[in-house]
């Protein structure tokens, strides 16, 4: 039977004797209210025990809130750098890539030149030997026909 605080207050104890009270009712009263406050001291230390618990268990998630905090900020951080890295990356082999094609484009407008150098000197060379080749022509020929003649 659980004892309230208005069960305490409304007890009312049988005399025995005048004046007096009846001590076993007394004694047995004294015993419930011992009991059920012994139960109660229990249930209070379970309840500070538990709430221990909780306690605990809050401050180890909130440690391991923070840590998990700590650990996407550096995540963050490390893809922030790893894009800025690529990026980096990017425009230096972009740039290699467009010095590489200057240079090639450079190399190529030589090679044209010296081809039309060259191209030029051939046809030089052509006209020479038609004019060599003529004035051989019309040597023979006159010599052919001076011994005809």
């Amino acid at each position: 039977m659980k004892i309230t605080p208005l069960d305490i207050q409304q007890q009312q104890f049988k005399g025995k004797m005048i004046g007096g009270l009846d001590p076993e009712d007394v004694d047995g009263f004294l015993q419930m209210v011992a009991q059920e406050m012994e139960g109660l001291v229990r249930e209070n230390t379970e309840l500070r025990e538990q709430c221990r618990k909780a306690a605990a268990d809050v401050e180890q998630m909130a440690r391991q809130e923070k840590d998990l905090r700590e650990a996407m900020l550096a995540a963050q951080k490390i893809t922030e750098e790893m894009k800025a890295n690529a990026q980096k990356e990017a425009s230096l082999l972009v740039s290699e890539a467009e010095l590489k094609a200057e240079k090639i484009l450079a190399d190529a407008e030589r090679r044209l030149a010296q081809m039309g150098d060259q191209i030029q000197e051939l046809r030089r060379q052509k006209v020479q030997f038609e004019s060599a080749f003529k004035s051989l022509l019309d040597t023979h020929y006159k010599m052919l026909s001076l011994d005809e003649a």
